[in-house]
């Protein structure tokens, strides 16, 4: 059961990071309070919870996943948490709500080197 969780939190976590990056210096002025980010997790996993067990992302979740502030979610990756994450599985569901993952995007431990989109 709580390995079931910790997967959960894995896959929603990589996918809030991947899914609502701005390549952007401004975004750090806008940063949320813990309170918004603890609240946007929730709402993410909650939302994007059928994803685990093999269906689609809704259109609900592809829209937790582009409303999601990254910056609440690359606080939360530990190295021990990052190695957990089947990077592929999320940029899938990433690109099939539309988002792009920007070349070289760094948060956590984890970086992905590699331009998905265009």
């Amino acid at each position: 059961m709580a390995e079931t969780r910790i997967m959960i939190m894995v896959i929603m976590v990589l996918v809030l990071i991947l899914g609502d990056h701005q390549v952007t210096n401004t975004v750090d002025a806008a940063r949320p309070n813990a309170a918004v980010c603890k609240l946007e997790r929730r709402l993410l996993v909650n939302t994007c919870k059928p994803v685990l067990y093999g269906k689609p992302p809704s259109s609900n979740c592809c829209y937790r996943i582009r409303a999601t502030h990254f910056q609440c979610i690359c606080s939360v990756i530990t190295p021990k948490l990052a190695a957990l994450i089947d990077v592929n599985r999320a940029i899938r569901l990433v690109e099939g709500c539309g988002k792009r993952v920007p070349r070289h995007f760094k948060c956590g431990s984890k970086l992905i080197i590699f331009n998905l989109i265009g």
